[in-house]
């Protein structure tokens, strides 16, 4: 019999905390609720969880801060919940490592269908794991999939996995230009229910950590969306 995946359900307000861990078993997870943001990051390490339900506002540490811990160690997927639906705050959000943003009063079976998605997409991504490396090389870069690592001008530089996959994924098809929605499709694995500013938040982040070359660069399509050109 196999094991059930683990969710770990982080908000004080144990309401709504209870709500989701309910949906959350019908569907057949072992659920853990903490309400408190300094238990967090202890709970992790017993329980083990396969994602983790954040939401903004703790007492004690805040979801923006715990976010930024656990992408120091970890890559568990993280969806954050926020009563905040400003688009600075889902930015903030998935520039911290996030890798979904819901905002409140939310619908819960909504929220179970995208923990299911990520879900789904982490155990893609980690079957993946092939014996030949997956590798993209171009000058001053290297985007190596297999072992997640990115080498920009003879240095490592550090990414988050969705940062590394959307490279990957755009440099592994030079010239060919992929419009937003594809790339969510992609790199997400599911339909996004809301705006694209993900993709463009995460395209701003990479051009942050490695800068266009005389032989590539990340370019935006106006209008359609983004292609990493190179030339030929």
């Amino acid at each position: 019999m196999a094991l059930r995946q683990k969710i770990l359900i982080v908000d004080d307000d144990n309401d709504i905390a209870e709500l989701i861990s309910l949906y959350l078993t019908k569907e057949c997870f072992e659920t853990r609720i903490v309400n408190e943001g300094d238990k967090v990051m202890r709970e992790i390490g017993t329980f083990s969880p396969d994602l983790i339900i954040l939401d903004v506002m703790l007492p004690g540490k805040d979801g923006y801060q715990i976010c930024r811990e656990i992408r120091n160690i970890s890559d568990i997927p993280i969806i954050m919940l926020s009563a905040k639906s400003e688009t600075f705050d889902k930015v903030l959000g998935l520039e911290l490592g996030a890798d979904d943003y819901v905002a409140k009063p939310f619908d819960t079976k909504e929220l179970v269908a995208r923990v299911h998605a990520l879900l789904r997409r982490s155990k893609a991504v980690r079957s993946t794991a092939l014996p030949e490396e997956k590798v993209v090389s171009y000058p001053d870069l290297e985007i190596n999939l297999s072992n997640y690592s990115v080498t920009y001008m003879g240095q490592q530089v550090d990414m988050p996995p969705k940062e590394l996959e959307l490279l990957y994924f755009l440099a592994s098809s030079p010239n060919q230009v992929f419009t937003r929605e594809q790339l969510l499709d992609h790199i997400w694995g599911y339909e996004y229910i809301g705006d694209t500013r993900t993709v463009d938040v995460h395209i701003k982040r990479l051009r942050e950590k490695i800068k266009d070359r005389p032989a590539w660069r990340l370019s935006t399509v106006w209008g359609i969306g983004y292609k990493f050109e190179a030339k030929k």
